[in-house]
């Protein structure tokens, strides 16, 4: 005799209302539409590029200048996508990207070679995290205000060594890795750090312990010191990682500008955060996506190299990213409504 079939049960062996399915099924199926829908996105931000400007925009020349960009600001958007996904938030990212870069190619700093200015840049970065974290986690303020007080004081300190004036770079192996002699395969170095920048964030993020108590922090703070998880610990390590992040990306814009600036970094804490989001990060906390966090940067980069191909203004390129940002949240909170 055919025995009956009985319904799916969740986790907590409920059965769920007719019509709806468990969260874990409902949720890959959004990723993998929301991660459709990025690629979209940015197939037809190519073809409007290729249409536009087909000289231009298809030289190879351009897609490694598009991939170079997208490599600075890409690395600094890794480390945000796991604060936001903890449901904290950095501002001073860009603003530690422009500490790091000074403090990096300081005359006494470059005595010491290509190493140098990689150890510096690292350990301004990693400096300004742990300060970040400890605020915030320990101290117990609101990640707001710590970051917010953090730009600041970066870009005071930035302004303060350089004296408003532009630090050149000459140290050779370092100027070398921005020169199309050292593109391996044709992809440039810097391509290369992003690339295992993100491989490895999206490991830690979905296949460590770390990153599971990344995201059980940001769903339910509370929830996850009493499963046993040192929240403000987890806490300050996210900040530690988002200010190594910003060392690494401040390095790799030593290298492609050639130079260290206290305006570097302007406005990219602004950027990471709208990639993350576009890229279905939640910005409450508790979902991360590494890939969609990428592929909002990729859009981003696109969308800025269309529009100088184009010679369009700024403020209509600004418009565009703003109108992108709204779409996003709005498609968040009508996916979060179905699940």
């Amino acid at each position: 005799m055919t025995q009956p079939v009985s319904p799916p049960r969740d986790t907590a062996g409920k059965t769920p209302p007719a019509g709806r399915l468990p969260l874990r099924r409902v949720l890959p199926a959004h990723a993998d539409v929301r991660t459709l829908s990025l690629l979209g996105v940015l197939a037809a931000l190519v073809v409007i590029g290729g249409i536009t400007r087909p000289d231009e925009f298809l030289d190879t020349r351009n897609l490694q200048l598009v991939l170079t960009q997208a490599s600075v600001i890409g690395v600094v958007t890794v480390g945000m996508t796991f604060v936001i996904t903890s449901g904290g938030i950095d501002l001073s990212v860009g603003a530690i990207v422009a500490l790091a870069s000074v403090w990096a190619t300081t005359v006494a700093t470059q005595e010491y070679g290509f190493a140098g200015i990689l150890f510096t840049a690292m350990i301004v970065g990693l400096g300004c995290g742990l300060v970040n974290g400890l605020l915030v986690a320990y101290g117990g303020m609101v990640p707001f205000i710590a970051t917010l007080a953090m730009l600041a004081s970066a870009r005071g300190l930035a302004l303060q060594i350089t004296d408003g004036k532009t630090q050149i770079v000459s140290v050779d192996g370092l100027l070398k890795l921005g020169e199309r002699d050292s593109y391996v395969l044709g992809i440039p170095p810097l391509v290369l750090v992003f690339a295992i920048v993100t491989v490895v964030g999206w490991l830690v993020l979905n296949r460590t312990t770390f990153g599971r108590r990344t995201v059980a922090v940001g769903g339910n703070a509370e929830a996850a010191r009493l499963a046993g998880i040192d929240v403000r610990r987890q806490r300050l390590y996210l900040y530690l990682l988002s200010g190594l992040c910003c060392g690494i990306a401040a390095f790799l814009l030593i290298v492609l500008s050639g130079s260290g600036q206290n305006t570097n970094g302007n406005l990219y804490e602004l950027d990471a955060i709208a990639a993350a989001i576009i890229g279905g990060t939640l910005l409450s906390g508790g979902r991360g996506t590494i890939t969609g966090s990428v592929l909002g940067v990729l859009i981003f980069t696109t969308i800025t190299n269309i529009f100088a191909l184009n010679n369009l203004q700024s403020d209509v390129q600004q418009i565009a990213k703003g109108a992108i940002i709204v779409a996003a949240v709005l498609v968040q909170r009508r996916t979060a409504s179905t699940t």
